[in-house]
């Protein structure tokens, strides 16, 4: 048979996911969020100490976090205990708190003279954009898993807004909590979420001795 009618040999097409880690982002553990803002700390960084401390608390998407004005989180002359907005992506209200830690934080940002007279929490440096896209947040948020050595690809904007309620969630077991926290309409979209599994549900199951 002549080489001609044979079908041409094709170059492997290799998956787009190969290698990468792909799925739910990580939740970052306590010892990384202790670790991260100690290294902000250090390097005096007011803006970007107040923004991690916020995503933490507020367990806002990307989107939400951004968006924030100062007030939202600051009335007569100091940070709210709690504060309360609109999500874009449902239209429905969610409730935050704001440790004292992180009220700190806000003040000091807020105080900074580069934020005399700004409407937003977050102001953007580039030209044309009165907040930081989530496209910039989301390499903010690369650069502090980076600095004490995690994957960045493991890591994203959803591990600053799973990572409070994955605590709370493994110390409590109440999904419901998490749901109200999360702002979720569904449970098992907090259930899909969290990923929480039969696993889970064994562990904490096994937890009470009636």
């Amino acid at each position: 048979m002549s080489n001609d009618l044979l079908p041409a040999a094709r170059q492997p097409i290799l998956a787009w996911n190969k290698g990468r880690i792909i799925g739910q982002k990580r939740p970052l553990m306590p010892r990384h969020v202790w670790s991260i803002r100690v290294r902000l700390e250090m390097a005096g960084n007011a803006r970007d100490l107040a923004l991690f401390n916020m995503a933490v608390d507020s367990k806002l998407r990307g989107c939400d976090l951004v968006g924030l004005r100062v007030r939202d989180v600051f009335a007569a002359g100091r940070a709210k205990e709690r504060a309360s907005m609109i999500q874009s992506k449902t239209g429905k209200p969610v409730r935050f708190e704001i440790t004292e830690s992180t009220r700190r934080s806000l003040e000091r940002w807020i105080h900074d003279p580069e934020m005399i007279g700004l409407e937003f929490l977050w102001p953007s440096r580039l030209r044309g954009s009165p907040h930081l896209s989530t496209r910039q947040y989301a390499r903010i948020v690369r650069g502090w898993v980076s600095s004490i050595g995690l994957d960045p690809s493991a890591y994203g904007t959803h591990s600053m807004r799973r990572t409070k309620v994955a605590q709370i969630y493994k110390k409590t077991g109440n999904l419901r909590a998490v749901q109200l926290l999360l702002g979720h309409t569904k449970m098992d979209s907090t259930v899909r979420y969290l990923g929480v599994d039969i696993e889970d549900a064994l562990s904490l199951s096994e937890g009470i001795d009636l």
